[in-house]
């Protein structure tokens, strides 16, 4: 049984008053940060900034991917309240060593500072990615990815300062979602996909920021094999990549992109020199 959600998106974006180098004033579009505190069953768990785009499946996909609820179905309701600034979670049965699973903390390189719970990197050994021959990617197909994003409207076209993240199988884009933080993007993704039982093995995930360890976990968990970035690459992220077998692509924008490790995934077909 899926869970109960409320559909509280809020406004991306905040007009206001400027003054350019001229001297000149006028009125641009910045992106609308706000505070989503989330309790699960009265306890609160976090504080969340976000643009609130979607804020119930930000809640679910965090809950994934710090692996605080096995499944989807453990998870009666999502209520969330802009004006107390709250999510409310209640669970079918609690959580089994709340406490426990919550009690060590890291703040993570995240935009916003994400944090994650536990002892994840502990039990990414558990984590099983499709083999080289189950999920691949050809270069044709990269550059038809980035060129459905480079035609993406989004808030950061008209307001910059946030970042986007996205869901492909192949060139289709399934979804897509931006935030003031990537690992809320993701995070949102992850309970898109939570929520309508999509599998990861055949999808790619982009981002449009860097690939630092939290964002090779998450993408891990959620166990879509291939990332591809518009940034760059953290010695950490690289490391685990290549510990759970994964194919990470950076600086991909137009026909230009590094392919970082996991090269038995990818179907090159090489540039001509110039």
């Amino acid at each position: 049984m899926s869970p109960r959600l409320t559909a509280a998106s809020a406004p991306l974006v905040q007009p206001i008053r400027v003054r350019d180098e001229f001297g000149a004033e006028r009125e641009i579009a910045i992106p609308a940060e706000r505070a989503l505190t989330v309790f699960v069953d009265k306890r609160e768990l976090v504080t969340l900034m976000t643009l609130g785009a979607a804020p119930e499946l930000l809640v679910l996909g965090y809950l994934r991917n710090q692996r605080l609820v096995e499944r989807c179905e453990d998870i009666e309701s999502v209520t969330v309240d802009w004006d107390v600034e709250a999510a409310a979670v209640a669970t079918r049965a609690g959580i089994e060593h709340f406490e426990q699973k919550t009690a060590k903390r890291v703040v993570t390189t995240g935009c916003g500072q994400g944090t994650v719970f536990g002892d994840l990197m502990e039990d990414l050994d558990t984590v099983r990615l499709p083999a080289p021959a189950e999920a691949r990617l050809s270069q044709s197909t990269l550059y038809g990815l980035l060129e459905a994003m480079r035609r993406q409207e989004s808030t950061y076209k008209s307001a910059g300062s946030v970042h986007g993240c996205a869901l492909f199988q192949g060139e289709q884009l399934l979804t897509f979602v931006e935030d003031v933080g990537r690992h809320n993007a993701i995070d949102t993704i992850a309970g898109w996909m939570w929520l309508h039982g999509v599998p990861g093995g055949d999808k790619i995930f982009y981002t449009t920021g860097r690939l630092t360890s939290e964002m090779v976990i998450k993408s891990a968990q959620m166990g879509v094999p291939i990332i591809v970035s518009r940034s760059g690459i953290t010695q950490m992220g690289h490391a685990l990549a290549q510990r759970l077998g994964m194919t990470l692509f950076g600086r991909a924008t137009n026909r230009h992109f590094i392919c970082y490790g996991g090269f038995d995934r990818f179907d090159a077909e090489p540039e001509p020199a110039r």
